[in-house]
């Protein structure tokens, strides 16, 4: 008898058996098999469907999510570089379960001394490296991190609290219970961080020549992390890439900054009558109806202001309705423009705004606006029309973006001439960073989580949009032969896109890159336009102002299509292979037909060609006497017959036949139809449709398009027949 231990020990190898290959069971239903696995339902790969997450892909019945609204105030410290805030949270409980704490998110902290993202990436040294190489290695305290001065509760009684890096977590007194609200009142203040030297999404970029300042205040705030019903709370702490998953809510934010500064911020501003000049306000006036930019704050405007540097202060009132963020760009050296996107956009005309230094003004005045334009219509189109008021582009030497404003590059040479790379390449990123108002800022994918579900979605409407602006654009991502390169690197250097942030070697190619080209190929090759873009319209709709997951996004586009999508999913973002698939083999076979006369003459053709060898043509060169022309006793019955005759029988019977036909069937019979039989072998694994180019010999083209499917039998190799007249 087994001892006790010995049970224990066998039924532990058992599970870890039967676990062992669970994963590649889900990926690998009939491993061994060359049919079974790659059209198999993507199953428990999947999340179950349930009363909040329907199997449809919509939200459910009960679907529910949180609510926090903030009141903050806020002032950037020019001389210092230091930011002041204290802000009131009211927090509403909307799920089902009582909270015995909240967690709140930190971002700034990603820059502290002690931030374990300073550490846990790889280094290595090199027999040549450089002196900032090398004082990159060397530890260095600069005192960066949020400093938090009060927690309060509504009653202005403190509040226990701890905090982990870039997560904070209050301990609450009592249980906030479903349906009840929590206020939270928080002081903090941080050293804001040089930007170009230290990284990250906020900061500020110095100016030696002028000695100003550019400030562009983003995950600035302490902000509520994100309670749902597929995980919790969403605290996994922020490294500086996977960006954010957050709460939606109504902010109102009162910022102080120099009286010379410029604001522009998520929102609208409630007070330009006492924050701009008169000849200011009369030109914002102008822009409400203006099809053209107007320089609200003029380039002439800022370099007054450059020089003058005001040591007063003014306070700018911003609100902003059902948003998830709020982030800001203050400085004194900005020109700002402004236009109302009168169409395009169902039921709202939105202010499209930029606002940029001097160094930016020969690009972003032609065109930073007018792309922000463009982006709210063509991302309307083809998603939800674009509900907020305004959408603001800021050049700032970088890329991120958050409601209503985004950060983006693109700057001319100090004689204002630029290159053809730096133009496409700026009106590409205005057109991603404003696109991104939509994926994430309105559908709320959690970032942290899943990357490709807010640049993935959103990189590939980002090519839509830019082959709209003109036919001839460089599109970088999109295009299916952009992504060969990096679809074919060894599979220990690629992860599937189904894969988190932190994790990704190459993060462009595999978050933004590989899911817009994906959907690209699924809109032009496996689903076509029609069902595509309902379908992907369908999505947005569903789960505008909520807090989609893949299942969600993966089901939606199969129930508003009745398009079986789960190999296509499988492939693309739950595998890593490439597309590979080659032609092996074509074979021409064509029926050799009835006619009598035909056929008897094909038959001579034949038989005179098998007895035509080379000694048979020399010797009748020659002039050669044969010995059956000499002695003509030698010729007999085999050597007199026809054998070729068409006999009146057949002939007569043949036409019989032939008029029961019909055209196409006479074409067979005539050979005038040939069949191709081709073979194809799919070595890169990718099973994906078979487009074939034909090129007839009157120079004429034709495709012919073979959906995935034709694989299901055989995912390693299949054979199919094309019939052509020509």
């Amino acid at each position: 008898m087994r001892t006790y231990k010995q049970l224990i020990a066998t039924f532990v190898a058992a599970l870890a058996i039967a676990n062992l290959p669970f994963a590649q069971a889900q990926m690998q239903p009939n491993p061994g098999s060359n049919h079974g696995n790659k059209f198999e339902q993507l199953g428990t790969l999947l999340s179950d469907p349930n009363i909040f997450r329907t199997a449809s892909g919509a939200p459910g019945a009960m679907y529910w999510q949180q609510k926090a609204d903030y009141v903050i105030n806020v002032e950037v410290d020019d001389v210092n570089q230091v930011l002041k805030g204290s802000e009131t949270i009211t927090y509403t409980n909307n799920s089902p379960d009582p909270l015995s704490y909240l967690w709140i998110q930190l971002d700034e902290n990603e820059h502290a001394d002690n931030a374990p993202n300073k550490v846990f990436d790889q280094s290595s040294l090199r027999e040549r490296m450089s002196m900032d190489q090398l004082k990159a290695m060397v530890p260095e305290k600069k005192g960066y991190g949020v400093n938090i001065h009060k927690v309060n509760d509504g009653n202005n009684k403190p509040l226990k609290y701890s905090i982990n890096h870039t997560m904070m977590r209050i301990e609450l007194p009592t249980i906030l219970k479903p349906g009840a609200k929590m206020v939270l009142n928080i002081d903090w203040d941080y050293k804001i961080s040089d930007r170009m030297v230290e990284g990250g999404r906020g900061g500020y970029e110095y100016f030696a020549k002028d000695q100003n300042y550019l400030y562009t205040i983003a995950q600035w705030f302490p902000r509520m992390a994100v309670y749902s019903d597929f995980q919790g709370w969403q605290n996994k702490q922020f490294t500086g890439r996977g960006e954010f998953a957050l709460v939606f809510g109504d902010y109102k934010v009162n910022i102080t900054v120099p009286a010379d500064h410029i604001v522009g911020a998520t929102g609208e501003c409630q007070n330009y009558s006492q924050v701009l000049s008169s000849a200011q306000l009369a030109r914002w006036k102008q822009a409400q109806s203006s099809k053209e930019p107007i320089e609200v704050v003029s380039l002439d405007d800022a370099k007054k202001a450059m020089g003058q540097k005001s040591t007063a202060k003014k306070t700018w009132v911003y609100e902003a309705k059902n948003v998830r963020d709020f982030a800001f760009v203050t400085s004194r050296r900005l020109v700002w423009d402004a236009m109302k996107v009168n169409e395009g956009i169902p039921g709202n005309q939105p202010m499209a705004m930029s606002y940029y230094g001097p160094e930016a003004y020969p690009l972003y005045r032609r065109y930073s606006t007018k792309a922000v334009a463009h982006t709210l219509k063509t991302y309307s189109k083809f998603s939800i029309p674009y509900p907020y008021p305004v959408a603001i582009s800021v050049e700032a030497a970088n890329g991120m973006e958050y409601p209503m404003i985004c950060f983006n590059y693109g700057r001319a040479d100090e004689d204002g001439t630029y290159t053809e790379a730096v133009k496409y390449g700026m009106i590409g990123v205005i057109i991603h960073e404003v696109g991104h108002n939509f994926f994430p800022m309105i559908v709320n994918s959690d970032e942290r989580q899943w990357t490709w579900m807010d640049e993935g979605l959103n990189t590939f409407l980002q090519y839509l949009t830019e082959q709209e602006w003109d036919k001839d654009f460089p599109s970088r991502r999109g295009p299916a032969n952009k992504i060969v390169d990096y679809m074919k690197l060894p599979k220990d250097e690629l992860e599937p896109i189904m894969t988190n942030s932190e994790n990704i070697v190459q993060f462009g190619p595999n978050a933004y890159a590989k899911p817009a080209t994906a959907l690209n190929i699924l809109r032009e090759t496996v689903m076509g336009r029609e069902l595509f873009d309902y379908a992907f319209k369908e999505y947005a709709r569903r789960w505008e102002f909520k807090h989609p997951t893949p299942a969600d996004f993966f089901r939606t586009m199969e129930d508003a299509s009745a398009v079986d999508l789960d190999w296509f999913w499988r492939g693309w973002f739950f595998g890593t292979d490439p597309v590979e698939i080659s032609l092996e083999n074509v074979t021409q076979y064509r029926m050799a037909g009835g006619n009598p006369a035909k056929a008897q003459k094909e038959r001579k053709e034949a038989y005179d060609n098998d007895l035509n060898t080379i000694t048979r043509q020399r010797n009748m060169e020659e002039n050669l006497s044969f010995l059956v022309e000499k002695d003509t006793s030698l010729l007999d019955f085999y050597n007199k017959w026809d054998r070729f005759a068409v006999k009146p029988a057949n002939e007569e019977n043949y036409q019989k036949f032939y008029s029961t036909l019909t055209p196409k069937e006479k074409d067979i019979f005539d050979g005038k139809i040939a069949f191709y039989e081709l073979n194809f072998k799919n070595n890169g694994g990718l099973v994906m449709p078979l487009i074939i180019q034909w090129t007839f010999t009157d120079g004429s083209k034709e495709v012919d398009r073979i959906p995935a499917y034709i694989w299901r039998k055989n995912e390693g190799e299949v054979t199919k027949v094309f019939a052509k007249n020509k």
